[in-house]
């Protein structure tokens, strides 16, 4: 698996100048590739690459100093990454803590709505029952008034 970064973020990654990282890249030993017109330099190779070697003229203990602030300077990066992570991350809670709220208000306000309308319901049914005795009522009064009519006509 590559990892590819971008030319500057590399620079400041591993701490070196352009113009030293630029002849690495000239003498080959870091492997590149362009892409939209930027130039992106494999991580995991570049980094190796750039790791000091023992050398007969830099004394042991030059070697490990360089080795060392290079590590403190990766696990610094890996550290702000981290930092990052942990950040993006409670954005990330924030937000949906944020809509759970937003959701939770629209439930209750629509329990609100829907209690109100049962009890409209409830009210336009009992109106309808009265309103149908009435009509019974009126039904029964007019029958009679009529057959009334009637035998008085007969007669």
């Amino acid at each position: 698996m590559q990892n590819w970064l971008e030319f500057d973020e590399f620079c400041k990654l591993v701490d070196l100048n352009e113009d030293v990282v630029n002849d690495m890249i000239k003498r080959k030993v870091l492997t590149t590739k362009k892409e939209n017109g930027k130039l992106f330099i494999e991580a995991a190779k570049g980094a190796v690459a750039v790791m000091p070697e023992k050398n007969e003229i830099i004394s042991e203990s030059a070697n490990v100093a360089l080795g060392s602030e290079f590590v403190e300077k990766t696990i610094g990066t890996i550290l702000d990454l981290h930092k990052e992570v942990l950040e993006s991350k409670d954005e990330t809670l924030e937000a949906l803590k944020e809509e759970n709220s937003f959701l939770k208000e629209a439930l209750l306000s629509l329990q609100t709505l829907y209690d109100e309308d049962r009890k409209t319901i409830e009210g336009l049914h009992s109106q309808l029952k009265d309103t149908q005795k009435e009509l019974e009522f009126c039904r029964r009064k007019y029958k009679m008034m009529w057959n009334k009519v009637v035998e008085n006509y007969k007669q």
